[in-house]
C-alpha cells in the first residue's frame, strides 16, 4: 500500500484488519508480507509502527554528501551516453549542485526561503533526462529552454511565494549559463566550488569528496547566515 498518508481515513480500518488477523486461530500464511509507504503523518496508527520493521529514506546531510549521492547513482554508461559530452557533463554537475543548494538552503529557515519546500530526487531525475534530451535534439545548447523547463516547471513549479520563485530562478541562472563550459568559471567568489574539468565519472566523485564543510557562501548567503542557522538548530534541540 503506497502513500498511506493520502488515505488517513482508511488507516483505522487497516489497523483493525491487522489486529483481527494477528489474533486468528488460523495463522497468517508464512509468505505473507505487507509493505507500506508513507510520508510522516500523525494519523499513522502507532500499533502498526510498533509491529513493523521501519525504514526511512532521507536526503544526505550537507551539500557534498547530497552531490555524492547523485553521482553514485549515475552509472558510467549513463555519464558517457550523450553525444555532446563536454556540455552534458558540465551541466549535469551544475544541475546536481543546484539541486543540493536548494535543498540545503531550507535549513537556514526564512533566510534560505520564505516557505520550506519539499524538493525530491524525482525532480532531479526528470531534470537529468530533460537535460540529455534537449542537448541531443539541438546543435547548440538551448540555454533559455533548459532554464525555463528545469527552473520554472520542475523546481519553481513547486514554489508558491513569488520571492522564492525569483530566488530559484536566480540560483539556476548561476549554474546554467554559457560560462559554466569554461574551466575558469566558479560558483562562488572564493573559487572553492566549480564544475570540474571534463573527465571521468571517478574524477568528479573525487572532486566532490575533496569539498570542504558547507559554508553559507556555497548557497549564495551571507556568512552571518550561519548564526541564524546555529540558533535555529540549538533552539530545536532544546525544545
Amino acid at each position: 500500500l503506497q502513500n498511506c498518508h493520502l488515505a488517513t481515513s482508511f488507516l483505522p480500518t487497516l489497523e483493525k484488519l491487522l489486529e483481527i488477523h494477528s489474533n486468528d486461530a488460523e495463522p497468517v500464511h508464512e509468505d505473507y508480507r505487507l509493505f507500506l509507504t508513507s510520508m510522516p503523518t500523525e494519523a499513522f496508527p502507532v500499533s502498526i509502527l510498533q509491529n513493523s520493521i521501519k525504514l526511512t529514506n532521507e536526503p544526505p546531510k550537507g551539500l557534498a554528501n547530497n552531490m555524492m549521492r547523485t553521482f553514485l547513482d549515475i552509472s558510467e554508461e549513463e555519464y558517457e551516453s550523450c553525444s555532446k559530452p563536454a556540455a552534458y557533463k558540465k551541466l549535469l554537475f551544475g544541475l546536481a549542485f543546484f539541486h543540493g543548494v536548494v535543498q540545503e538552503r531550507r535549513l537556514y529557515g526564512s533566510v534560505g526561503f520564505n516557505i520550506p519546500y519539499e524538493w525530491m530526487s524525482s525532480d532531479l531525475e526528470v531534470s537529468k533526462k530533460q537535460l540529455k534530451i534537449f542537448l541531443e535534439q539541438n546543435e547548440q545548447v538551448p540555454w533559455k529552454t533548459l532554464v525555463e523547463i528545469i527552473g520554472e516547471v520542475n523546481y519553481a513549479g513547486r514554489v508558491t511565494d513569488d520571492k522564492d520563485q525569483r530566488c530559484v530562478r536566480s540560483l539556476l541562472s548561476k549554474y546554467f549559463a554559457p560560462a559554466i563550459l569554461e574551466d575558469s568559471y566558479t560558483f562562488t567568489d572564493s573559487g572553492v566550488y566549480f564544475a570540474p574539468p571534463v573527465g571521468s565519472l571517478q574524477s568528479v566523485r573525487e572532486y566532490i569528496a575533496s569539498l570542504p564543510d558547507d559554508s553559507p557562501e556555497a548557497f549564495g548567503l551571507h556568512s552571518n547566515a550561519d548564526i541564524t542557522f546555529s540558533l535555529q538548530q540549538s533552539q530545536k534541540l532544546v525544545e
